[in-house]
């Protein structure tokens, strides 16, 4: 009894890789706003009513796809900052501290959207004509954040934060929106340290925006170099020590 069930899970499991598969390539070739349906069907040599069964409208599909590409940055920044504990840990990079626990999470987001440029388009560039994200995504698309969040947190309670320079106040009026960051993201952490942290977050992914989207170019050319920079820029704003 379960057998024939798994049995059909399994199959189900594969055409939606299948399915999503396709997708991403067509994302490539045609962009978000092109995405059909109907053309995954004809590649899979399906009828286009059977791919309804797995994904009702392209929107359904957007939502998987997007959810997919949140979920593979997470798990590359997860990655990132395990190893740079583990490495302290051990001794291999005792010196690293928060601020090379930041630097390896943001060359994570780097190299994976170099990896993945048309996910990241997705995720990160303009919008998809008449498409609004379901609050399904919020879960993968926080991902990143609350690495980053738990950063500087850690070195908020441990007394490392610095930041480089005065920073102005973080305005009464922005006070709500703090306390609502607060709320949804492991930041124990004073408003002025929350408004440094988003102000690097959209930094960060700023720049790796402008260099995907072929912004640097004829202008920075040693780009992993100024990318290092760049992010330990943003982590001496937040006040990670390096």
């Amino acid at each position: 009894m379960s057998t024939g069930r798994t049995a059909r899970e399994r199959v189900r499991a594969e055409l939606v890789r299948e399915i999503t598969e396709i997708a991403r390539r067509q994302l490539a070739t045609e962009g978000a706003a092109g995405l059909s349906l109907r053309a995954v069907a004809r590649e899979m040599g399906m009828v286009s009513s059977a791919i309804y069964r797995y994904f009702p409208s392209r929107d359904d599909l957007l939502t998987a796809l997007i959810i997919d590409g949140y979920n593979a940055v997470g798990e590359a920044v997860e990655r990132a900052d395990a190893k740079a504990l583990a490495d302290a840990k051990t001794g291999a990079d005792a010196e690293a501290g928060y601020a090379g626990r930041w630097l390896a999470v943001c060359r994570a987001v780097r190299e994976w959207a170099l990896a993945h440029p048309h996910e990241y388009a997705l995720l990160y560039g303009s919008p998809v004509p008449g498409y609004k994200a379901p609050e399904d995504t919020i879960a993968a698309a926080v991902r990143d954040t609350l690495v980053m969040s738990r950063i500087v947190s850690e070195a908020h309670a441990a007394g490392a934060l610095d930041p480089a320079g005065p920073c102005p106040p973080a305005p009464p009026a922005i006070a709500e929106d703090m306390a609502r960051a607060r709320a949804m993201l492991p930041l124990d952490v004073p408003d002025d340290v929350i408004a440094r942290a988003f102000t690097a977050w959209a930094a960060l992914y700023g720049t790796v925006s402008f260099e995907l989207f072929g912004q640097y170019n004829n202008v920075i050319e040693e780009r992993a170099a100024y990318f290092d920079h760049t992010a330990a820029l943003l982590g001496r704003l937040i006040g990670l020590q390096p």
